[in-house]
């Protein structure tokens, strides 16, 4: 059944209200993430200033104790990493109470406060860790909702599902554009707290749109019973394993592609030939050049699927063809890199790897969000979402744990070693794909 709501490019109004919210939250996390590498190694870690930030040496301590010895970008990158993934792992932990409990309207609302309080307190150094736990309590809270409340628009048997994650994800790009920009410029040239303050001030604006759009959003889905008939078909178990299989070659792509906003900067910063008629680009500024092109990639997608009418693959190909790009991307990095033999790299050439890397984007997350969405039981939706989301956390964190490998297989080696990370991905996804469409068919 199709909603008879296309007000917004032929979809519901809620999602454009749903989309322009998470451009929001999308711009305090993606300042966030264009900011903590450099702020780590440049300005936190260093001894004077570490000193006075609140429980820090104690978490380095118990970093340490499982991994080892840890120089200052190593531990920088793992932080980083489990920042990262928690953010998207804690979603999970909380996903159960929309369904169960709240709802997920307040738990959204609750999310866009504690979010914005976690990057306002970023701006006084001593409360580090106590405004990232803001934020992954935030985190938590928002994102799971965010996403099950847009597949939620639309009827079973609406086949907009997958089209409308990838409009929601060009929309949030949109705030992926702007926060380098922004975040990212005023962290680097001005202060690294003025950066940090911006993405709360976004973190307020999207929560006066998801307001603003109340009227328009879906209603609450709490369980109720034990009861689930909207998967006749196919039993709970079944199709709920599908997801998690499904989700499985989804995080090892994850995992290689999201180097790119961890020890990349670190390495642009250091390497990459920055100079444009005197003027220094900030490194930073190849995240907004990332976000314009993530939302070229996903446009292509979809007008290839459409071309392809009937003949469009299905999320396990898709998400193959993602991990095919993924290791292009790196190998062609590392071709570069062994190229320049230690001199400065061009930017047109890192571009260029960021061009080919956010074409996977389009056949990554789309192609999973509508999967579970669409399989995933009513009952069940945010906690499975959660899931969805918790997975590219695991990403995060096995990408923080990889960066260990820098220092010692350098820098092309290891480019190398994520280009096969991102080949594994793909493999994966076809070998899991008969058992995947027997579990969950269609």
């Amino acid at each position: 059944m199709r909603s008879p709501d296309t007000s917004f490019f032929g979809h519901p109004a809620g999602l454009g209200f749903l989309a322009f919210t998470q451009a929001w939250e999308r711009f305090s996390f993606y300042g966030m993430q264009a900011l903590l590498p450099l702020y780590l190694v440049d300005h936190l870690l260093e001894p004077d200033v570490a000193a006075g930030v609140a429980g820090l040496t104690g978490l380095r301590a118990g970093v340490e104790a499982l991994t080892g010895p840890l120089s200052t970008t190593a531990f920088a990158a793992q932080l980083f990493g489990l920042y990262i993934g928690l953010f998207n792992i804690a979603p999970l932990a909380l996903g159960w109470l929309a369904d169960g409990l709240f709802g997920q309207r307040r738990l959204v609302l609750a999310g866009l406060l504690l979010m914005a309080a976690g990057h306002l307190a970023m701006a006084v150094e001593a409360l580090f860790l106590p405004a990232l736990a803001l934020l992954l309590l935030g985190g938590g809270c928002l994102k799971g909702n965010l996403y099950a409340q847009v597949g939620m628009l639309y009827a079973g048997g609406d086949g907009r599902r997958t089209r409308a994650y990838a409009i929601h994800l060009m929309a949030l790009n949109v705030g992926s554009i702007l926060a380098p920009l922004i975040c990212g410029t005023l962290g680097e040239r001005v202060g690294w707290h003025w950066g940090f303050t911006a993405a709360g001030i976004g973190m307020l604006l999207g929560l006066a749109i998801y307001v603003a759009g109340t009227r328009h959003l879906p209603p609450d889905n709490i369980r109720r019973t034990r009861v689930t008939p909207d998967v006749p078909a196919v039993g709970e178990a079944a199709a709920i394993t599908a997801i998690v299989l499904m989700l499985l070659p989804f995080t090892i792509v994850y995992a290689a592609a999201m180097q790119a906003y961890n020890l990349l900067l670190v390495w642009a910063q250091e390497v990459m030939d920055r100079d444009v008629a005197g003027f220094e680009v900030p490194v930073t500024w190849l995240l907004t050049y990332d976000g314009l092109m993530t939302i070229v990639g996903i446009f292509l997608a979809l007008r290839l699927w459409a071309g392809l009418g009937r003949r469009e693959p299905d999320a396990m190909i898709k998400l193959a063809v993602a991990g095919l790009i993924v290791a292009a991307a790196w190998s062609l990095l590392a071709v570069v890199t062994t190229a320049a033999a230690g001199g400065p790299v061009s930017m047109l050439l890192v571009l260029l790897f960021f061009a080919l890397l956010d074409l996977s984007y389009g056949w990554l997350d789309p192609p999973a969000n509508s999967f579970v969405s669409v399989h995933a039981p009513a009952r069940l939706a945010s906690t499975l979402m959660s899931l969805n989301i918790a997975a590219f956390g695991a990403a995060n964190i096995a990408s923080g744990w990889l960066g260990r490998f820098q220092e010692p297989l350098g820098p092309a080696g290891f480019w190398w070693l994520l280009a096969a990370v991102g080949g594994a991905g793909a493999v994966v996804a076809l070998l899991l794909r008969p058992l995947v469409v027997r579990l969950a068919p269609g």
